[in-house]
């Protein structure tokens, strides 16, 4: 798995190093530039032609001197470039403040101003092929608003300009935007765009072609709106491979034993999800468990079906699906390798379960709110892995605690951000409230405190989908950049999901395991897909994914 760090971590890391003497922050701050200028020619190799213009907008930080360095570098391969600085020099911090006079040896600073004498003001006439802009503005360690910073007039300007008769008569491409670290006014923490309480201004947004971050991606970037904003993300390397963090589940090392960084426990770290796969290779049927997943009445079984074949598909061995009498012969008519056991209530199902072979169960999908509220006790009673999700969720909308109370560590649950609002309604207004300063409240803040609270996994699902255990460990299962798979927003993907996990746990895998494991793979399967997805088409990607990872 690959480690996301927060804003704190990276700045931890990056102290420890710069403590033990093992890099100073100004080599640090030279192999950032260098990074970005990296980047940039390996994305667009055409650009180091001729007419090279750059625009580099250093803020009053760090991420500012990093503009410097990239500046200069661009300069040394013979780019015209202009460099504006918002802020006072004098108050730059020392790092920066070195590089600032350092870039002085060969170009001007202009102070950076958006309105009245002396603006700047983005001329497109000189702005043709192979030009970028550097946003060097605020990177990780933004706090505030940047509406307090006043420094918004170059995106307006970049925005009204590429919708300008001028521009478009010119022939004039846009030119590419790069951001140092994160797209300036996201917060590395939460991939929220802090703002004030009043809803920002589309065009008060730097979103950028490319963003280049450092030593390992931030939470930030794959959160919320932080894929949007940051277009595609690269991390460069500074040296800093000896002070990475321990894995997740890992047994924390001793103080200090990472690389010179006080060690963190597994609930500080956050992952990005892969699955944690291992294929067949010998035993039977039962030995690869038997996934009881619960349906609906006549006309409401597709969404149960649904999960069976996801459940099916992704390994368990028998799948059975628990119907009430209303629907046997709707079922039965839809049915091949899975079987049908009639499920009429609550007692019917205690019953089932005394055969313990029966080890992971789902219900939720398609089963109706009275059936969900008459059968997840009785399911939860059996203390098997259980997966809960849709309407096994709502049902319990108005007493919340009292599902809690019934659940332990083996369960998992799946909301979409509607259910997870109606059972964890107070940490749903943390996440929803306005991200007016940094660290914002995230989507991880807000899985792993419902986590705790429900005493169980929780795979707060969307295109950053968020799964958390109990004690704090967590990973984000993105859907962006280059496994962005916008078609699996259709209907009874997530069925799919809910019977994949199920199907995980039916073979023994961790809660935590199975959630990761499922969403990754889903994500994979509508990849394998592609455009023109719909929810049956999922399962049967399955055969084509496994083959790829070499199962």
């Amino acid at each position: 798995m690959t480690e996301l760090l927060t804003a704190a971590q990276m700045r931890a890391i990056e102290q420890a190093a710069i403590e033990s003497g093992e890099v100073t922050g100004l080599e640090l701050m030279e192999r950032a530039g260098q990074g970005v200028v990296e980047a940039i020619f390996e994305e667009w190799p055409e650009l180091d032609t001729s007419g090279k213009r750059a625009v580099v907008l250093c803020g009053p930080g760090n991420n500012g001197g990093d503009g410097f360095v990239v500046a200069r570098l661009l300069k040394v391969r013979g780019w015209e470039v202009e460099v504006f600085l918002y802020g006072d020099p004098a108050k730059l911090p020392p790092d920066a403040r070195v590089n600032y006079e350092r870039w002085l040896e060969l170009g001007v600073v202009a102070p950076y101003h958006d309105e009245g004498e002396g603006a700047f003001w983005l001329d497109p006439s000189i702005y043709r092929q192979n030009s970028i802009m550097v946003d060097a503005f605020f990177g990780t360690g933004l706090t505030r608003p940047m509406e307090s910073f006043n420094a918004f007039g170059w995106v307006t300007q970049l925005s009204e300009w590429k919708l300008s008769e001028q521009h478009r008569a010119g022939g004039y491409p846009s030119p590419r935007v790069v951001s140092v670290d994160i797209a300036s006014g996201v917060c590395a923490d939460s991939g929220t765009r802090l703002c004030s309480k009043a809803p920002p201004r589309d065009l008060e947004e730097i979103a950028a072609d490319l963003t280049v971050s450092f030593h390992r991606a931030k939470l930030g970037h794959f959160l919320e709106r932080g894929p949007e904003l940051c277009g595609k993300v690269v991390v460069k390397d500074i040296g800093l491979k000896g002070s990475s963090r321990p894995r997740v589940g890992a047994k924390p090392p001793p103080m200090g034993a990472v690389g010179g960084c006080p060690a963190v426990p597994p609930g500080d770290i956050v992952q990005l999800a892969a699955p944690f796969f291992v294929g067949k290779r010998s035993g039977h049927k039962f030995s690869h468990g038997h996934a009881l997943i619960l349906t609906g009445g006549a006309g409401k079984t597709g969404a149960a079906r649904l999960s069976a074949r996801g459940a099916l598909r992704i390994g368990a061995g028998l799948v059975t699906l628990g119907v009430p009498p209303s629907a046997q012969q709707e079922v039965a008519c839809q049915i091949t390798a899975l079987m049908l056991q009639r499920v009429a209530d609550a007692e019917a199902l205690a019953e089932v379960l005394k055969d313990t072979r029966l080890n992971a169960l789902c219900l939720g999908p398609g089963m109706g709110l009275d059936r969900a509220r008459d059968l997840v006790p009785a399911a939860l009673a059996a203390k098997r892995a259980t997966v809960l999700d849709a309407d096994a969720l709502s049902t319990f909308g108005d007493a919340p605690e009292e599902l809690f109370a019934m659940l332990n560590e083996t369960c998992v649950l799946t909301p979409h951000g509607g259910e997870f609002a109606r059972l964890f309604p107070d940490i749903a207004d943390k996440l929803k409230a306005p991200a007016t300063k940094g660290p914002a409240y995230s989507k991880v803040d807000a899985t792993r405190e419902a986590a705790a609270r429900a005493g169980c996994v929780v795979l707060f699902k969307g295109a950053d989908t968020v799964i958390a255990a109990r004690d704090g460990r967590c990973s984000v299962n993105s859907a962006h950049y280059e496994r962005a798979a916008p078609w699996l927003a259709t209907a009874g993907s997530g069925d799919v999901l809910a019977g994949f996990i199920t199907g995980l746990l039916a073979r023994g895998f961790s809660p935590m395991q199975a959630a990761e494991s499922a969403a990754w793979l889903h994500v994979d399967c509508a990849l394998e897909f592609g455009p023109g997805l719909i929810a049956e088409d999922l399962p049967e990607q399955i055969p084509a994914v496994f083959r790829k990872l070499g199962l």
